[in-house]
């Protein structure tokens, strides 16, 4: 197989989690979730919980968006501003993704980041509201009251991290190289889909 790395961005309830630990597993590869934030934490000395308060979180009021790679230096005001550590979460999906292996990273706008690649397939799982109400309750085992609250806010909030630091639109399929609805595929066939859909790249080189 050749090196791939695929982004997983995803609507909450839609198994996102699920399926690039599924992936992961069966392709024989890393997936990068929470890892990312101990990295960041490790590698720029930022305490991990700064950097998990940050995590796919936007400095709401600032004009800030994601312009440059440039890092905040530790003596600047901005060092621990969730702009700055977007910015070192970035840095370390670019280490990740320079690597000679291949490698899952779900969420993080690493579609974005990682945007200029070639080694890069995006995936964006969707579903419809009810699939993301029952399986958000069967996951998490959170009420149903409790599963619509979250799919809102959860949704809403990361509409708008991946607006601000990409300034697209989140639900813009042009993002993406696969759109999957694991409300009519299960997480082993949209798996399925991916293995083929690799398969069909790797057969051109």
């Amino acid at each position: 197989m050749a090196k791939h790395i695929i982004t997983i961005a995803r609507m909450y309830g839609s198994g996102g989690r699920l399926l690039a630990r599924t992936l992961s597993k069966e392709l024989g590869i890393h997936y990068y979730d929470k890892e990312l934030l101990q990295l960041v934490s490790l590698e720029h000395g930022v305490n991990m919980s700064i950097v998990s308060d940050a995590d796919e979180k936007y400095d709401e009021g600032f004009f800030k968006k994601y312009v440059s790679r440039d890092i905040a230096s530790p003596s600047s005001r901005d060092y621990l501003s969730k702009s700055n550590i977007f910015n070192m979460t970035a840095d370390v999906i670019r280490s990740i993704a320079d690597k000679d292996e291949s490698c899952v990273i779900l969420g993080r706008c690493a579609n974005h980041v990682l945007k200029d690649r070639e080694d890069v397939i995006n995936v964006f799982l969707h579903a419809d509201y009810e699939h993301l109400v029952n399986f958000a309750m069967g996951y998490d085992g959170i009420s149903a009251a409790e599963a619509m609250q979250k799919i809102e806010s959860v949704n809403r909030e990361r509409a708008a991290y991946h607006k601000y630091y990409t300034d697209r639109d989140w639900l813009d399929s042009r993002n993406y190289d696969l759109c999957l609805n694991t409300g009519k595929l299960s997480i082993e066939e949209c798996v399925k889909v991916i293995q083929d859909y690799m398969a069909v790249l790797d057969a051109r080189e």
